[in-house]
């Protein structure tokens, strides 16, 4: 009902973009009520309100760039934690569920990054067209104070290059889209929001060197951001285990990062518990399949 009253408000013009820029200012801040949450379902039950809301606020104020910004992460967060991870769980046994949940994250993904573009154009005009020629210069007048669009931005495309896998084979030629807007931002803020420059970097550098990736990069990326996080995030373990040990298919170092990332305590940083937890769980199940993901077997199963 809330996000309704709040769409026919702002149609009507009873609430004027200042009320509604003050509102969104608001939603945009954030604060880690959510992040230090420790129950991911109910966050992800809340999520499908909270996205209608920030869209509703934004058909008011469709250029205001936090909100804009803002929107864009949920979508991104929702696709790839909650959606794209359950796909991930269903893929051996439920295949057409997790290909319907697969596809679900995609659209999800592609969602959030259509607003970060938007929140782009407002900062940069003609940035979208300017970073398929030249991804590097086209970032070159960002300043510090853009490093969260930025970074939104690269992770919004990735969530959905990943997502769209061998069904949109096209997107990969975004990744260096992906690489320019987060190297940017590394160079404007490197340990911006506890790390998660290097940590994305990970990724970027695990895609091969067809895409520009390297693997000592990406494992210096990885040394980085475990310095910035003391230790007490699984992202890095789990970016560094899934990209090139995984295709290295190094099987002992992918289980030994995995169960670093498990034995992780949630508690030791409780502003990103959320992250934690929703990592843990991805972590646990990669060591269950692990079998599935290198072509050796395990060597108590000979």
């Amino acid at each position: 009902m809330f996000v309704a009253s709040v769409a026919m408000l702002a149609g009507c013009g009873t609430i004027n973009s200042l009320a509604v820029k003050s509102v969104a200012s608001t939603l945009a801040e954030g604060g880690d009520t959510v992040t230090s949450h420790n129950d991911p379902e109910l966050v992800a039950d809340a999520l499908p309100f909270t996205l209608m809301l920030h869209e509703s606020l934004l058909s008011s104020v469709p250029k205001y760039e936090p909100l804009l910004t803002t929107t864009c992460s949920l979508f991104a967060q929702y696709s790839f934690g909650f959606i794209a991870a359950d796909a991930e769980a269903l893929q051996r046994d439920d295949y057409d569920r997790s290909k319907e949940l697969s596809d679900r994250a995609f659209k999800l993904a592609e969602r959030g990054k259509n607003y970060c573009w938007r929140g782009l154009e407002v900062k940069f005009h003609g940035i979208s067209e300017a970073l398929k020629a030249n991804p590097t210069g086209a970032l070159a007048k960002a300043k510090k104070e853009h490093v969260e669009l930025l970074y939104w931005s690269a992770a919004s495309l990735g969530a959905a290059i990943s997502a769209g896998g061998l069904d949109h084979p096209e997107l990969l030629i975004d990744w260096p889209i992906v690489r320019a807007l987060v190297e940017r931002a590394l160079a404007l803020d490197e340990t911006w929001s506890n790390g998660s420059l290097p940590e994305l970097m990970i990724t970027v550098e695990s895609q091969g060197e067809a895409f520009g990736g390297s693997e000592e990069r990406a494992r210096r990326y990885f040394a980085r951001a475990v310095e910035i996080q003391r230790g007490l995030s699984p992202v890095p373990y789990v970016a560094l285990a899934t990209g090139v040990v995984k295709s290295n298919q190094d099987r002992g170092e992918f289980t030994k990062l995995i169960e670093q990332a498990i034995a992780i305590d949630p508690d030791k940083d409780p502003t990103h518990r959320l992250v934690t937890l929703v990592y843990q769980k991805r972590a646990k199940l990669l060591l269950e399949r692990v079998d599935d993901l290198f072509l050796e077997p395990s060597p108590t199963s000979k």
